[in-house]
Order: structure tokens, then C-alpha cells, then sequence
């Protein structure tokens, strides 16, 4: 029980971070005549709705992951691909919102989905409740890849 902890604490500072990293390159685009003036979908959901979102993915990510990671046999797998998660995941903010390359924001972001729905393929065998919380993760970026998707192409 005390390692489970430790892990749920290690993933929890980890997704967090990766939210800490991404929020720095966040806060200013938002607001910039950039992104203000963009045409964005019609489905684009209010700013506060992002944060929420976030929050809520990355608390149940850090729950997964460690069930995952716990149960793995194979364990440097595991950390490999969360590790490529959370670089895809910090490094899309920065690439979207300070470069302003929208379609490498999109290989990014799109890359990030599979990458996640290949989580969903590694815990098959794995409880309905642990897909549930990964769900919540991969219905996020699939609206989030079609927002960039929008932009990309409506820009």
C-alpha cells in the first residue's frame, strides 16, 4: 500500500508538472492578438473549461498509471512510453502557442491520442473502471486535435 502511494504521488507531481511546463507558454498566447484573432471551431468551449479538464485528466492519468505501472511485467516500457506522453504533452503548448506552428501542433497532439489509445490497447485486460479514467484522457484529445485541426485549417 505505501509503494502504491509513493507511485500515485511520483505520477501525480509528474502529470502536474507536465501541466506546470505547458501553462508557462499558455497564459500569454491565450490572450494574444495571435490567438484572439484566429478562427477557432464553433465547439472551441470557454477558457475555464480547459484547466478543469486538465485537472480531472491528470488526477485519473495518475491513478491509471499507477495501476498500470504497479501490474506491469514489463516495466521500462511502461515508463518509456509515459515518458513520451509527457514530453508530447508538455511540448505541445509551446509549439502551438509560442512558435505558432499549428500543424506541428497537430502531429503533436495527434501523436499524443495514439499514444494514449495505445494505453487503452496495453490495459485491455485491465478493469472497466481503469479505461474509464483513461477515457476521460483520450474524449479530451480528440476534441482537442479537432480544435488544432480547425485551426490548422480554417487559418
Amino acid at each position: 500500500m505505501k509503494r502504491k502511494l509513493s507511485l500515485l504521488l511520483i505520477f501525480g507531481v509528474l502529470n502536474f508538472a507536465a501541466l506546470f511546463v505547458g501553462g508557462l507558454f499558455t497564459a500569454d498566447g491565450v490572450v494574444s492578438d495571435w490567438y484572439t484573432t484566429l478562427n477557432k471551431a464553433p465547439w472551441t468551449p470557454p477558457g475555464w473549461v480547459f484547466g478543469a479538464a486538465w485537472f480531472t485528466i491528470m488526477v485519473l492519468f495518475s491513478f491509471f498509471m499507477t495501476d498500470l505501472y504497479q501490474e506491469s511485467q514489463n516495466k521500462k516500457k511502461i515508463a518509456g512510453l509515459y515518458a513520451l506522453q509527457w514530453i508530447l504533452n508538455a511540448g505541445w503548448n509551446p509549439v502551438f502557442f509560442s512558435l505558432r506552428q499549428t500543424e506541428i501542433a497537430l502531429v503533436i497532439i495527434t501523436a499524443l491520442l495514439l499514444l494514449i489509445l495505445a494505453f487503452h490497447f496495453i490495459a485491455r485486460r485491465k478493469s472497466i473502471l481503469q479505461h474509464l479514467m483513461l477515457s476521460v484522457y483520450s474524449t479530451w484529445l480528440i476534441i482537442a486535435t479537432s480544435l488544432n485541426a480547425y485551426i490548422v485549417f480554417n487559418n
